[in-house]
This record gives structure tokens, sequence and C-alpha cells, in this order.
């Protein structure tokens, strides 16, 4: 018999199984043990978000665009689209007599087109988009009730377009009817009730100095047929940038400046001028431009040697656009208002695809 370890006397086959289970259990205890504690260290950074979970009262960090999440954009000129800034240049050079401006701006990437932006011409009934967003500031601050009645005076009564001014003098129209009538059929007596409401035009036109619109002035009630009050592209284009981007609104506030735009009734020039761009023509250029993916939220002013308008644009991709035009040129001249609906074509041709 050769030489080596003496061998080991046979074990209990039962001992094997219940050894093993013993371990596992150790293991298991040890195992909880540790993520136990790590749970409890983490407890910490939970709580305060430091993990993706964002802590109670505080704001999750918005995903900006192309990440899966639509932001509000900014009123933040970017990049320049130069084609389409000459071809608006080229457009106006075309009509000698006329004087022509021109702004675009896309809120959510800062592509924008220009001419002679900060050009301040008559405004007309443009001046109404700023003056109700002063308004809705108001009523956001707590300065006026939605339903607080306002008096017609004989001060206030403005003739040409809207109604309010055939009531009878001292007829109380409530806020929110004077701001909607004011966009709806461009009431100008509706205007002038916010304009004293307000504060008058020395007040007013502080604020507007104070909303970064300086070209932005009324100098006389409406309907201002001399053309004395006065805008520009830019500024009618950014008094409606600061309610979209949530500047100076509230959304709630917001919503309201939105359902007012969309009443109003005139849609020749900036809806027409878009729909004429992508080869089509319609009686109602709002409803054909729906079905495309393109809602304006637009305000136009005309009191025949001027002509103007101002948009909001909802374009087919998700993004929003402001945009504004502004002729001056000789009384009724039809060629004022063809000018801004061929400068709102060639924003279609660009921004649009599949034209």
């Amino acid at each position: 018999m050769s030489a080596g370890r003496p061998s080991r006397p046979p074990g209990n086959p039962w001992l094997r199984p219940v050894g093993l289970v013993l371990r596992l259990i150790v293991l298991g205890v040890g195992l909880g043990v540790i993520v136990g504690t790590a749970l409890k260290l983490l407890e910490p950074r939970l709580v305060k978000g430091a993990i993706g979970t964002p802590a109670p009262g505080t704001t999750p960090m918005v995903k900006k665009p192309g990440t899966g999440a639509m932001a509000l954009g900014r009123f933040e000129p970017r990049q320049e689209l130069v084609g389409l800034s000459q071809q608006w240049t080229r457009l106006a050079a075309a009509q000698k007599d006329l004087t022509a401006s021109g702004f675009l701006l896309v809120l959510d990437d800062g592509r924008f087109a220009q001419m002679q932006p900060d050009l301040a011409l008559p405004a007309a009934s443009a001046i109404k988009v700023p003056i109700l967003l002063a308004s809705l500031e108001d009523l956001d601050g707590g300065k006026l009730r939605w339903n607080e009645p306002m008096p017609l005076t004989k001060e206030v009564v403005g003739g040409g377009a809207g109604w309010m001014a055939n009531k009878p003098l001292g007829t109380r129209f409530p806020f929110f009817e004077a701001a909607t009538e004011m966009i709806r059929v461009s009431d100008n007596t509706a205007t002038n009730l916010l304009i004293r409401r307000l504060g008058g035009k020395t007040t007013l036109n502080s604020r507007f100095r104070g909303l970064g619109l300086p070209a932005t002035v009324v100098n006389n009630w409406l309907p201002d047929l001399d053309g004395t009050n006065t805008t520009s592209s830019r500024d009618l284009a950014r008094s409606i940038a600061l309610v979209d981007t949530g500047d100076k609104l509230t959304p709630r506030a917001r919503d309201l400046f939105r359902e007012i735009m969309a009443t109003s009734r005139t849609n020749t020039l900036i809806p027409l001028g878009l729909l004429l761009g992508m080869g089509k023509d319609s009686s109602d250029p709002d409803s054909e431009l729906l079905p495309k993916g393109i809602t304006v939220y637009n305000k136009t002013g005309d009191i025949g040697i001027a002509y103007a308008d101002a948009a909001l644009i909802q374009l087919p991709d998700g993004q929003r656009a402001v945009a504004a035009f502004m002729v001056k040129g000789p009384f009724n001249d039809p060629r004022s208002a063809e000018l801004i609906r061929a400068m709102a074509g060639a924003v279609a041709k660009t921004l649009v695809k599949g034209q």
C-alpha cells in the first residue's frame, strides 16, 4: 500500500445541502445590509433631486428643442435669412413711391429676416396689438378687472371702424368687450376707452418704452387718419413675442391674448399672402391654411396712406414665428396691400417646406 494522506472518513450526505442553504442565508443577509446602507446614504440626494427626481417645490428642467420637448422660444434674432431679406428689398425697390418695412423672427431657433425694421411709420390700427399687450399686463397685475365697466364719453368716441361710437354717451362697456372688439372689428372707440383706462397717451407711451417698443407712440385718439401714431415692424413683432414667449404675461393672460387675436376678421394681408406664396388662393385663407398646419393670429391696419399687419404664425413643424409688415404710400393705393402680401408669400416659400 503506497504511502499518502490518510483518507477522510465518509461524512453524512445530508450535511452538504444544509451547509449550502446556510451559506445562502448569510450571503443574502449581507447583501441586504449593504443595499440598505447604500440607500440610506443616497436618500438626501434623492430628496434634493440630484438623481433625476425633482425635489418638492422645484421646477423640472425644460428640454431644449430637438430633445423631445417644446420650448417657449425667445425674442432673440440669431441667424439672418439673408435671401429672404434681400427678396423683400427687391420687392420694395420695385415700387418707387412706397416706403416699406418688414421683420420676421422664428422664435424657436432665432432665424430672422429684416428690411428697415426700426423705421417708424404710421401705425394705423396695428397699434392695437401693443395696446392689447399693455391692457392684459394690467389685468395680470390686478390693476383692472376682466368685467370692469368703462363709460363712454365724448372724448373717446372715435369714427371709422366699430360700433361702440353709435351707443349713447354714458353707456358702460366691460373691459373684456372693449378689448375684444378692438381686435375683432378694429373698433376705434373701444381702443380709445382702453387708452384712457391705461392712464392716457403719455402714460401709455412710457409703458411702451419700458416694453422695449421705442417706435410705438400714441399721439392722437384713433382713428388717427393723419398717421401721427407710429410704430415699427420690429416693435409689432416684439409685442406679440413678449406674450408668446411668456416674458410678460401669465399663461392665462397669454391664452386670452391668443383668443382675442383669433377673433380678428381681416385676413387679406399676411394670411392671404402666405397662401398665395404656397400657390393657392381663397376668399377664406385661414380655412385653407389650417389643414396645411398653419394658423395665423394677426391684426391689420389701414388708414389709406398706410397699411400694416402683424402676426403670430404657427408653422407645420410646430415652430412659431412673429412677423410684421408696414407700407406707407399714396392714398388707397392697392400696391401697398399687394406688397405686404408679396412679402408674406416670400415667407411661406422660405419657411414652409414642400412649396
